[in-house]
């Protein structure tokens, strides 16, 4: 480790991996819930396990994008964190909102208030407070990473990463905005949810999808820099348009179906661009990295978001299409690979390469962690083929045929079977990893060159 400061990153992984492991948690009781519909209803109605199962997944994700942004930035930038009590202090309000929000939605308290209640909008269910105390820790977060950008060295990872990180901050605001029009708060609510995960978030992945490669392959960064530009173009290009996907059916224009047909079409370049980026980089790069489970992880980002992001996210992109799946298992299976592929496998990944390097060993527990990944990963794609088949029978029993949506439900109870079963697989693959992460090998590293001289 070249600087203090990157010590914050340990303190954002330990509670990221904290909450996935919630997440997953709730994930699993829902696969459940799906099989024996009363579990756990006159406790904790399922809408409610829902929001607790989307609502940590962003979070973590989001400490997890914090935690990598404090890890690399000081190498990109050549110098410590601008202040490591502001990261601390950021991290304590998030923490202290994500306990009040999970309060609030168990006990579904302060109903019906406009300041501490929880709201109805999907992923920003968040009281007013909570959302108030995200916007601080944004502004603090943005505050210390910019000077410490400013302050050092440029480069294009660097630029990127915060171009994401202010779009991320800045889009949240919309939050804040819920006009009676339900097209108009659909509109402005997928500013939100479809800029983040189709827009800015895959410029913080490019870029530290950009890093990892980096350090992992031995490529001259220049050849990095020039995949980067590319990627980062493509995803702009396509992704801001490509919001039109979300306004076919929600009282909008009817000229959104042609845009959004079109761009969220190309929404598969830069996915695609990105698995190409990582597996030439391995191919070009001299560098046999003892870290191969990081490696792994990369490569497994890269092609996983390709196929549940790009692909799956074309199969039911065209309006025509969409118009029979929209809301069925078919979106279900997409959002769990896309998320799982780009996004957790990008946390999971920079988690595994930065914690031997922060906690001063060698890579660790690395057949622990690949049999993780290869369960969690076989998990996730069997889950996301059965929601496909159970997606492609409702639609046809449902959409075309015009059965009524619990006589369907029925017909569809051996997929949900399958796919909880698939999440039980998922489950251990978490416990592994984070068995992996969280209880190193004893030895220390050596003072010749290694991982920890990265």
């Amino acid at each position: 480790m070249k600087y203090e400061t990157q010590k914050i990153a340990l303190a954002y992984f330990a509670v990221a991996l904290g909450l996935f492991a919630i997440q997953i948690t709730v994930g699993l009781l829902l696969g459940w819930v799906y099989v024996s519909p009363n579990f756990l209803s006159e406790l904790v109605p399922f809408n409610t396990l829902r929001m607790l199962h989307t609502n940590s997944l962003i979070v973590w994700l989001l400490l997890g994008f914090f935690g990598a942004a404090y890890f690399l930035l000081p190498e990109e930038a050549e110098r410590e964190i601008h202040s490591s009590k502001l990261a601390y202090l950021q991290l304590a309000i998030l923490v202290i909102g994500t306990l009040g929000v999970v309060v609030t939605y168990l006990f579904n308290l302060f109903e019906g208030n406009w300041l501490l209640g929880k709201e109805g909008r999907e992923f920003i269910e968040q009281p007013k407070w909570v959302k108030a105390g995200i916007v601080v820790a944004a502004l603090i977060f943005l505050y210390n990473v910019t000077m410490t950008v400013l302050a050092g060295r440029k480069t294009a990872i660097s630029n990127i990463l915060l171009m994401g990180l202010w779009g991320l901050a800045l889009l949240f605001l919309f939050s804040f905005y819920n006009p009676e029009n339900l097209a108009l708060d659909k509109q402005y609510w997928w500013n939100i949810v479809h800029l983040w995960v189709e827009g800015v978030w895959e410029l913080i992945m490019a870029s530290i999808l950009a890093y990892l490669m980096l350090k992992l392959t031995g490529v001259d960064r220049e050849v990095v820099e020039k995949w980067l530009y590319v990627i980062v173009a493509a995803a702009l290009f396509s992704g801001i348009l490509g919001t039109g996907h979300h306004y076919y059916w929600i009282g909008m224009p009817g000229y959104w179906q042609w845009i959004g047909s079109i761009f969220s079409s190309l929404e598969v370049v830069p996915f695609f661009a990105m698995m190409a980026f990582a597996f030439v980089m391995v191919w070009k790069g001299r560098r046999d990295h003892p870290n191969k489970a990081a490696l792994l992880w990369s490569l497994g980002c890269a092609t996983l978001a390709f196929f549940g992001a790009g692909v799956w996210g074309f199969l039911h992109t065209l309006h025509g299409v969409n118009f029979y799946t929209h809301g069925t298992q078919i979106t279900a299976a997409h959002g769990h690979l896309a998320f799982y592929g780009a996004y957790v496998s990008l946390n999971i990944a920079i988690f595994t390469y930065a914690m031997p390097i922060l906690l001063g060993r060698d890579p660790y527990n690395q057949v622990l962690n690949m049999a993780a990944f290869w369960l969690m990963s076989a998990g996730m794609v069997f889950m996301t083929v059965v929601l496909t088949f159970a997606g492609v029978l409702q639609t046809h029993l449902q959409r075309v045929l015009g059965e009524y949506y619990m006589e369907v439900q029925d017909q569809l109870a051996i997929f949900y079977w399958m796919r909880f079963g698939a999440g039980v697989v998922v489950f251990i693959g978490v416990l592994l990893l984070i068995y992996s992460l969280a209880f190193p090998r004893r030895e220390v590293v050596s003072a010749e060159p290694s991982v920890a001289a990265e």
